[in-house]
């Protein structure tokens, strides 16, 4: 496989309180844990980037093969077509105890064609790549000579230097309206009434880099896309699943870490986008709001 390089930023080793006991439960405990020296890229994979991968190695995602019906016994012939979790917004306000509202299996969905058949990427070259497997973003990582980071060198490098911190910025909520360094908008994570009505701008995925990096020069550490990490996903305690709905079809699957919390991410629901936040994605599924940066 012919590989390609990217630009990475250098990160030194060292010691940081790990998870959080002041959100939800799967994030504690919150402990000290030492990461040595490593690298990893400024921002999110995109679009561009993927489709480079794609026209050098012929690679389809997971999304893009058509399904054995051996390994999904029992489900819906609907649901065997290959195709990917599509997010969509409610008409309305919702019980936001069902996720299936806003979610929908759509066949011909990739990341091609990310709200599904006659969707294009065309305006959407600089957005983080999305509906991709777990198996998709490390055959990427492999091509660009590096690999996923693992979820504590996530977590370090997304704090950016401020340690126990609850955001990537800081300790203090985004401010939108105010001025100075601390004010202005921090991050692409839903602003409005969730799942149905977002403000101007928001509800989908933005171009990486639209805010401002934090204390190591990384941008979209908070919101825009979950990002797949190289670690297992292991229940510190009982956790609610605020992204995907479960299906039997998924029963058994393995999960792995994704972490940095997406643009779907609801102060009044899912507030998700802080470096300790973390959820388990099953390997095999895309979605709308999951891509990956690599590191090395």
């Amino acid at each position: 496989m012919t590989r390609h390089t990217i630009a990475m930023v250098g990160i030194a080793g060292g010691t940081f309180t790990m998870g959080s006991d002041a959100h939800y439960p799967e994030e504690a405990p919150a402990r000290r844990v030492t990461v040595d020296t490593f690298a990893i890229a400024p921002e999110p994979v995109t679009n561009r980037e993927f489709a480079a991968f794609t026209r050098a190695t012929g690679y389809r995602t997971v999304a893009e093969r058509p399904l054995d019906p051996a390994l999904f016994p029992g489900a819906p012939p609907e649901n065997l077509h290959a195709g990917s979790m599509v997010f969509t917004g409610t008409s309305g306000p919702v019980d936001l105890r069902h996720l299936s509202q806003w979610w929908a299996w759509t066949p011909g969905a990739n990341w091609r064609r990310p709200f599904g058949p006659g969707a294009t990427i065309a305006d959407r070259a600089d957005h983080p790549v999305v509906h991709v497997a777990h198996e998709d973003a490390a055959a990427y990582a492999d091509w660009a000579g590096g690999r996923l980071p693992t979820e504590a060198e996530w977590e370090y490098a997304a704090r950016g230097g401020l340690d126990g911190a609850e955001f990537t910025w800081g300790n203090d909520p985004e401010r939108p309206g105010a001025a100075g360094p601390q004010g202005g908008p921090r991050a692409n994570y839903w602003h409005g009434e969730f799942p149905w009505r977002a403000d101007r701008g928001y509800g989908s995925t933005m171009p990486v880099g639209s805010f401002p990096p934090n204390g190591y020069g990384l941008h979209d550490t908070a919101g825009n896309v979950w990002e797949w990490t190289s670690d297992p996903y292991v229940e510190h305690a009982t956790a609610h699943d605020c992204c995907a709905p479960e299906t039997d079809e998924h029963a058994g699957v393995e999960r792995r870490v994704v972490k940095g919390g997406s643009f779907l991410c609801a102060d009044s629901y899912c507030r998700r986008y802080r470096p300790a936040a973390r959820r388990g994605q099953e390997i095999d599924t895309g979605m709308s709001h999951i891509g990956f940066r690599i590191a090395a």
